[in-house]
């Protein structure tokens, strides 16, 4: 077979992600460690061909068009995807699969037949990590903390795999301009005389002299990264960046065979209120080292924005929900570098045990100094 051209390439369904062997007819898997599309049963590999009519980079799309609605047809797709009722996460699943579990919090879920019209993907960064290298990072992690029960690490060792998700992102790029009025503040000292044990003694006191201000700053911002789920606490994705979106590769579904991805739940125009806030910090930031001096004090910021454009994105996790003693624990791994987050699981009888442990060292330091007084 040529690794020229793919062997899958009329034959690929969209909707659930599954390519047809060419040579025996099973279903293809992209295998992150070959980087390549592999089957299992009969051992036939193929490549993953970009046909991405853009040369450089992947396309932006136009954010004013897309909250107006006016996208060009071939930018929207209909996938089929079931939602959680438990954490509303919504996955696409095969169509022949009629019951499974929510990866997302272990919920048992009753597949339906709903579709969902949204923008599609326009890049990815594809797993790098395979399930078992996924696995590892995670006992090592769970290994690594302080109080966590013995059980849930074994548990987790020889429980079921950990399922490999694309997460859905937006980015946005924005220009910025902003004019701002605030004060500079530049210290000085002043010698003064007080009283202290009935002596004259001199001491130098810190002052600021404030002076108005007022400028212009500008930014581009580039790629800026916002959730577009709500499955998990943002605290464990964001505690998974950074990626590197520079190793974005345009959308191809090819990707996706043997992984399952999630449609987004955070609308564009609510992903931009979210990268408004994360641009508004980064613009205080630049006001404040142009303001310069000693301290700063901003009065107002008025910033226009213009030419933003935005992508859809997915980003991959490696991701395990477990039922342990009739609690769940979510864990989550970045399927490109192995960072690990997740539900801190407790021991009760270890905090027990260290607090009494605790406070018969205590009782001994005392018992021995009270001795030697």
């Amino acid at each position: 077979m040529s690794h020229s051209e793919s062997p899958f390439e009329t034959t690929k369904t969209k909707e659930n992600h599954r390519f047809p062997c060419d040579q025996c007819g099973a279903d293809f898997r992209f295998d992150p460690d070959a980087g390549q599309m592999v089957c299992d049963f009969c051992g036939n590999t193929g490549e993953v061909v970009d046909d991405s009519p853009w040369t450089s980079g992947i396309k932006e799309l136009d954010f004013k068009a897309a909250i107006n609605n006016l996208l060009p047809l071939q930018e929207i797709e209909e996938v089929r995807v079931s939602k959680c009722p438990n954490c509303a996460a919504e996955v696409e699943f095969d169509p022949e699969v009629h019951a499974s579990e929510c990866p997302f919090c272990a919920t048992p879920v009753v597949t339906d037949t709903g579709s969902h019209r949204h923008i599609k993907p326009k890049g990815l960064l594809p797993f790098a990590l395979d399930e078992e290298t996924a696995r590892d990072s995670m006992t090592d992690w769970l290994g690594g903390l302080w109080f966590a029960p013995n059980g849930l690490q074994e548990y987790a060792k020889k429980g079921r795999k950990l399922t490999g998700i694309y997460v859905p992102y937006w980015t946005y790029d924005a220009d910025t301009a902003s004019r701002y009025s605030g004060e500079r503040g530049t210290i000085y000292y002043e010698t003064r005389t007080v009283m202290r044990d009935g002596k004259q003694v001199q001491e130098r006191v810190q002052k600021i002299r404030w002076s108005p201000v007022s400028g212009r700053v500008a930014r581009f911002f580039d790629d800026v990264l916002v959730l577009a789920s709500k499955a998990l606490p943002k605290r464990y994705t964001d505690a998974l960046e950074p990626w590197d979106l520079s190793a974005l590769e345009p959308y191809r579904p090819e990707f996706l065979a043997g992984f399952r991805a999630e449609g987004y739940q955070v609308d564009l125009d609510d992903g931009f209120d979210e990268a408004r806030a994360i641009m508004d910090r980064q613009i205080r930031r630049d006001v404040k080292f142009d303001i310069g001096g000693d301290r700063q004090r901003i009065h107002g910021i008025d910033t226009k924005v213009s030419d933003v454009t935005f992508k859809h994105i997915l980003l991959p996790v490696w991701m395990a929900a477990y039922k342990y003693r009739g609690k769940s624990y979510r864990f989550v791994v970045n399927g490109r570098t192995g960072r690990v987050q997740g539900e801190r699981p407790w021991s009760a009888w270890k905090i027990t045990f260290a607090v009494i442990l605790g406070l018969i060292v205590a009782a001994g330091i005392g018992y021995v100094v009270a001795m030697n007084q």
